[in-house]
């Protein structure tokens, strides 16, 4: 199991890229929250609202995960982070494996 994490814009961004995400069973599931954002972007430090996105899937989905990601993003500079999961009971990853299969 890997959690791939990235933001979005705004609500309806996040929505439609994630739902298609879970239509390509590419993800088993998704954990959407707002939150602020504060960064460097040309040279200044910009602040906005954004929504992050904990994407939950198989390992093996991660290279058409990265892609499908990467097209549909609306940002210039997406990030897309991959986290290796150590350790997770049983149940949950007999439900993902079963779900993104």
């Amino acid at each position: 199991m890997i959690i791939v994490y990235t933001t979005f814009p705004d609500w309806e961004s996040a929505e439609k890229v994630v739902k298609l995400l879970l239509e390509r069973k590419l993800i088993a599931c998704a954990n959407l929250r707002e939150h602020k954002a504060m960064y460097w972007w040309e040279g200044k430090i910009e602040e906005d609202n954004e929504i992050g996105a904990i994407l939950k899937t198989d390992d093996d989905k991660w290279d058409e995960l990265k892609k499908v990601i990467k097209e549909l993003h609306p940002y210039t500079t997406p990030l897309i982070m991959k986290m290796n999961v150590e350790d997770v009971n049983d149940e949950y990853i007999k439900w993902l494996k079963d779900v993104v299969r």
